[in-house]
């Protein structure tokens, strides 16, 4: 990730002009977005502006050919630990509004709290038999943190995705199986129902409570069904 960083940061310094205007070429805009994915791959720092600053001065000093500080090579594994510990940081200071989220969300109608701690809201019923953790199943979905963020959205994607409902996390084995075809639900996810104390990708941070919004649009029992790929990325096994 950070070999990436410091190859993308180059444009932003060597074509310094668009930075005080608003792209409106596909070039300019390209180049914004290429802004826009530098700091989204700092954001696992959660930098304090001095911070900031530092990190400035060494790009600055790479591509300006002065000397340089600390050895890259040396403070690479310091780079991995520092990105871990405010990962984890990070992720514990919204553990407890992960807990109010799933709370509020086990007090709203029709909310059904199971016994793993999952809360489950049918918001619209479906007809026939609910799959097996066996079966593969045909989805669409939306997925959201609990500011309402969306990390991930077969929507938007336009395709549904296939796969065998015993290959993602916990939380979706157990919630689709309470659905029929043509249902849609939403699910709250507590952590360890979803990507425990590890996270996932860049948005979902370790001990993340999760939202889902499901539509099961199709069950195949495993015996008739076409094989089909690995599961998604998302919601993918731990």
């Amino acid at each position: 990730m950070f070999k990436l960083i410091a190859t993308i940061l180059l444009p932003l310094i060597v074509t310094p002009v668009f930075a005080a205007e608003l792209p409106k070429t596909e070039e300019q805009k390209t180049l914004y977005a290429i802004g826009l994915s530098v700091a989204r791959s700092l954001s696992v720092f959660n930098l304090s502006a001095s911070e900031l600053d530092l990190v400035q001065q060494g790009i600055t000093d790479t591509f300006s050919g002065k000397k340089i500080e600390v050895d890259l090579t040396t403070y690479t594994a310091k780079i991995q630990e520092l990105a871990k510990v405010r990962r984890k940081v990070s992720g514990e200071k919204q553990a407890g509004a992960g807990k109010e989220f799933l709370e509020k969300a086990a007090k709203e109608k029709g909310a059904i709290k199971t016994g793993s701690g999952m809360v489950y809201t049918s918001l619209v019923e479906g007809k026939g038999e609910s799959p097996k953790a066996t079966d593969l199943v045909i989805v669409n979905y939306r997925g959201t943190l609990i500011d309402g963020k969306e990390f991930d959205s077969s929507y938007k994607r336009g395709k549904p995705l296939e796969f065998k409902l015993d290959n993602v996390i916990a939380c979706w084995i157990e919630g689709v199986q309470m659905m029929k075809p043509g249902g849609k639900a939403k699910l709250v996810c507590p952590p360890n129902l979803a990507y425990g104390e590890n996270g996932s990708g860049e948005l979902i941070l370790p001990g993340a409570t999760l939202a889902f919004e499901v539509e099961l649009l199709e069950v195949k029992p495993t015996e008739t069904a076409k094989p089909v790929g690995a599961a998604p990325a998302t919601p993918a096994k731990k």
